[in-house]
């Protein structure tokens, strides 16, 4: 029996989608315990693509169970639409295999108008970068107590009691505030209510799940969103998501208690990416960050935003392996750094002619970074075939060597292409914590 839990390490974007499904293979549920479908998952298997929002990577899996966690904002026009998808492709998920918690949120139409609306009125240099899905004000519902959640969808007179007091709270903001339309309760009410037909089957306590699944011997992988520079409490304020992404808020976001995770893998890109606004100590804007951005197909999966593409930075991984407790760091696209000689890892900050050796917390002082860089060679080889570490090009070794030693964590997997098999596993979190 072990507890996993999968993060990104940056901001975002690190490829845990298929880490993630490279350790379904061990895990008997699969959980996705914070943000919503502003993350997108993409997923490379026997050749064919999937990208997934809001369902956990693991459902490609036969036999394997997976939820969604009361931490995670559902829209579920977004969620019908991909087990459609699911099905329409011969892979039907049905109410055994897959939960939702009662206790998640919903994101509702007013949501995404607010989310719009709010962004639209920002000036252009003050824009956070959201993508417009309702994410924020969907959470700032639930912190504010009037959100509505997946267990209201199965009474519909208290439904209809939140949905039209929120109603009338939001058409007030966007009318009055906003200067944007407002909204009608009737066509929402009713369009949920069919969402609530389809989704009944699914709904259940999915704490009690992972209690169950866990007295019975089962190994639980959790699947984070989004990198720790994006947490609501320890990224780059407030360029970041309305979450916590960082490994902790698998224990509120799903139910289980902290001393019940047994091992916490972080995945970093092996340079360093960001999709909208926001700083980027690192961003490169020369002829190599656009070789990073073409090689890795640098493109957001949610919004399909170019991505900005930047070197490694040693700082952004220590503060996510300190903030995430971090046992074993997972590498992905090594090989989009073939050809690329010689390569810079950034090992730590100046500000104003002052070293730091962390994220500072002052958003301005974050924007006046000078990073400091180390070189190291690079490689020509090809290495999308290469499946054992040995067989690497000596510089690429030597490479993932020196992010060990940045990190003070050992590197446990190396990915060197898209598809699952185009991975190099030196350590197996189930086995290692099973081991001891």
């Amino acid at each position: 029996m072990a507890t996993v839990v999968v993060v990104g390490t940056q901001w975002g974007d690190e490829g845990k989608g298929k880490i993630v499904d490279l350790l379904t293979e061990h895990a008997d549920l699969i959980i996705r315990f914070q943000g919503g479908n502003n993350a997108g998952h993409t997923l490379v298997v026997d050749g064919e693509k999937y990208i997934f929002h809001l369902i956990p990577s693991g459902i490609l899996y036969e036999g394997k169970k997976c939820a969604i966690g009361n931490g995670v904002v559902l829209d579920p026009s977004v969620l019908i639409e991909e087990l459609e998808e699911l099905s329409k492709r011969g892979k039907t998920v049905s109410p055994d295999r897959f939960k939702i918690s009662f206790n998640t949120h919903l994101i509702m139409p007013y949501h995404k108008a607010l989310d719009h609306a709010r962004e639209a009125a920002k000036s252009e240099g003050k824009k956070i970068g959201t993508t417009g899905r309702g994410i924020g004000p969907c959470y700032e519902d639930k912190i504010v107590r009037n959100g509505i959640k997946v267990g209201d969808l199965l009474d519909p007179e208290l439904f209809r009691e939140k949905l039209n007091a929120n109603v009338k709270e939001k058409n007030f903001l966007l009318t009055k505030l906003l200067n944007a339309q407002g909204l009608d309760a009737e066509p929402i009410y009713e369009q949920y209510m069919k969402f609530a037909e389809r989704l009944e089957p699914y709904i259940d306590n999915v704490s009690m799940l992972i209690d169950q699944v866990r007295t019975q011997g089962g190994n639980v992988l959790f699947e984070g969103a989004q990198g720790t520079q994006l947490d609501i409490d320890h990224g780059t304020y407030p360029y970041v998501t309305s979450s916590n992404t960082v490994a902790g808020g698998a224990c509120c976001g799903a139910g289980i208690g902290p001393s019940s995770i047994d091992y916490v893998v972080g995945i970093c890109k092996a340079y360093t990416t960001r999709v909208g606004g926001g700083p980027f100590p690192t961003e490169l804007f020369d002829d190599i960050g656009d070789t990073i951005q073409r090689k890795g197909a640098e493109f957001g999966a949610t919004t399909g935003r170019r991505r900005r593409c930047g070197w490694l930075d040693g700082v952004v991984l220590s503060d996510a392996v300190r903030l995430n407790g971090l046992n074993g760091i997972a590498i992905t696209k090594l090989d989009v750094m073939s050809n690329i000689d010689p390569i810079k890892i950034c090992t730590g900050y100046k500000v104003d002619g002052k070293g730091f050796d962390y994220m500072p917390s002052n958003i301005r002082m974050v924007e006046r970074i000078e990073p400091v860089y180390e070189e190291v060679p690079g490689w020509s080889d090809d290495i999308t075939n290469v499946r054992s570490f040995e067989d690497l090009p000596q510089a690429a070794r030597d490479y993932v060597r020196k992010i060990e030693e940045l990190s003070n964590t050992p590197v446990s997997i190396i990915s060197v292409g898209p598809d699952r098999e185009q991975t190099i596993l030196l350590e197996n979190p189930f086995e290692k914590v099973s081991a001891k």
